[in-house]
Parts: structure tokens; sequence; C-alpha cells
């Protein structure tokens, strides 16, 4: 075919074009504070109080945003994140605010519990035979009960993000047995053990105090583990399917969409801030750089866009 040059011919025949309904927005809700918090580490974002959560997703609601993904910061850690499964808790207040406010509105909550330990990681630790690591069936119940309490709110998707072994099909089983059947599993279930969550654990206080998470997270370097994790997933019963980061594993996002199941990325806190400081210097056109990186992010196979430029985007759009 003749490169088409004109402008009025080529939106014709372009063949990805990015839509509102395409993007899910990240909130942070904090249960300390009374007003917004900017997080430095992603300039444009904050964490808002539970009082605030409800305007900020109206917000977004009016710009045409339909979805959002919760992540809280609690006030009490502990060892067990027993907070995570409060039905008083930061995020499960959010919820029901949320869906009273704006019942059209398809929250999704974020299942981990490296917010609500004073360690950090993401599930239970004990001691292993490499020393202080997560214990994955004790995590799992853990994750069965944060799981319950969010459909208890009124959450729509349940996203569990720990990567432990058996985490959907103990998730799955936790909600059908309580009556949950109809709340959805987005797993993360291709989620890589990157350098680009560091700006992540400034906004959600979720650094971790010892170790790293490299032994329940994939390594960068795995393609076939990670397309392995997600069939794994897929055949636990997960709804949606999730890659994580988004952009520097496109390559992944693709094989992953082969499987034929609903897929999400998630272009997380690294990618986002990075593309924000190269914009503000200058070195970047800040629009086109975004626009660019979603329209791949798609082209790759994604269906749902996790991202913190949503609000910008639909402005755009």
């Amino acid at each position: 075919m003749r490169r088409v040059r004109e402008r009025n011919i080529q939106p014709l025949l372009r063949e990805f074009t990015i839509s509102k309904n395409d993007l899910i927005a990240p909130l942070f809700v904090d249960e300390l504070i009374a007003v917004p918090k900017p997080i430095m580490a992603m300039p444009g974002q904050f964490r808002y109080p539970v009082e605030g959560i409800v305007d900020a997703a109206i917000n977004l609601w009016e710009l045409g945003i339909r979805s959002v993904i919760l992540f809280g910061i609690p006030q009490h850690k502990d060892a067990l994140g027993t907070s995570a499964y409060d039905p008083a808790g930061v995020v499960q207040q959010s919820v029901q605010k949320i869906k009273a406010a704006i019942p059209e509105m398809v929250v999704v909550t974020d299942v981990c519990a490296c917010e609500y330990t004073d360690h950090g990681h993401c599930g239970i630790v004990g001691e292993t035979r490499n020393g202080p690591d997560l214990l994955n069936d004790q995590s799992l119940e853990l994750m069965n009960k944060i799981a319950i309490s969010h459909a208890e709110s009124g959450a729509d998707i349940v996203a569990p993000s720990c990567m432990l072994d058996g985490m959907v099909g103990s998730i799955r089983s936790a909600l059908d047995f309580e009556g949950f059947e109809e709340v959805l599993i987005m797993s993360y279930s291709t989620k890589f053990a990157s350098a680009l969550y560091g700006p992540f654990r400034e906004a959600a206080d979720s650094a971790f105090a010892f170790g790293d998470r490299t032994t329940y997270q994939i390594n960068p370097a795995n393609s076939r583990e990670a397309l392995m994790e997600s069939q794994l997933d897929a055949d636990e019963g997960a709804d949606i399917l999730m890659v994580k980061p988004a952009g520097f594993y496109l390559d992944v996002l693709s094989d992953v969409a082969s499987l034929g199941l609903p897929v999400a990325a998630f272009q997380v806190s690294g990618e986002y801030s990075m593309i924000k400081s190269a914009a503000a210097n200058g070195w970047l056109a800040e629009k086109e750089t975004i626009m660019e990186s979603l329209t791949c992010i798609k082209r790759a196979g994604a269906d749902l866009i996790i991202t913190y430029f949503a609000a910008d985007v639909a402005r755009w759009l």
C-alpha cells in the first residue's frame, strides 16, 4: 500500500486508538492525612484523605474515567497486616464511599499486604532455609481475608498483587464460599521484580525493611516463566491477567494476550516519573510521549491500561 501522507486520511487508517474506556486511574488513600498530600517522586499525583476520596473519584468520572484502582495507607501497621482486612479499614471505607456516590464507577482494589505490614513485604514473613522470607501458604490465608473484606465493602474487582503460588485459586474459592461469585479477579499474574517501583513505594509507604521481593516476583530476564505464571493464574480462574510493568515488557504483554483472557497492563510509577521528569526538563514532548507510550501498550495487546496519566489523557481526548 502506498505510504499515506494526507493528514485527513491518516486517522482513518489508524490501527489502534486510545479511548477513555481503556484507562484505569490509580488512587492512593491515606488514613493519616486530612488534606491531599503531593507525592514528591510522582509530580502531579497525590495521597488523598478518606474524606476526600469521593471528590477525587468524581473528578475522574466527570473526565470520562470509569474505573479506579485503590491503594491504602493505614494508620496502623503490624507484622501480620491486620489492618488490610479491617472492615473499617482505609480501602474498605473508600470503596463504600465511592460506590455510594458513583454506583457505576468500577472500583478495583489492590489485594496485598505491603502497605499494611511493618516489614513492608507482601504477606506473612517467617524463617525459611534462606533466612526471613515470605511464607506462601500463611500469606494466602491473609489474601483471602483481604479480598473478602474488599468484596463486602462493594469492590467490583479484586486485584491480588503478591505473586503467591496458588493465589488466584485460593481467593476464587474464598470469594465463592462467601457468596461473591460475581466479584472478578484481576491477577497481577506477570509481575516482575522491577527497578521501576521506587516512586510507588514512597507513594504507598510500602518500602521493605529487609531483603527484597525477588523470591516472589519474576526475574526481568525470564519471559517463559512470565508466560507460565499467567497461564497458571488463567487455569485457576483469573478473569483478567496483568503485566507489570508495561512499557519495558511489551513482548511479554503480547505473549500473555495470546492466552485469550482480557489483559491489563500497569504503566508503573517509574515509567510515569521518567516521562514527567524528562518533560519538565524540556527533553521530551510530554503529551506526545505519553500518548505514544499508551498506544504502544495497547498495540502490544492490552485491553486495559492502569496509568497515572489517566486524567491527563482523558482531558486531551
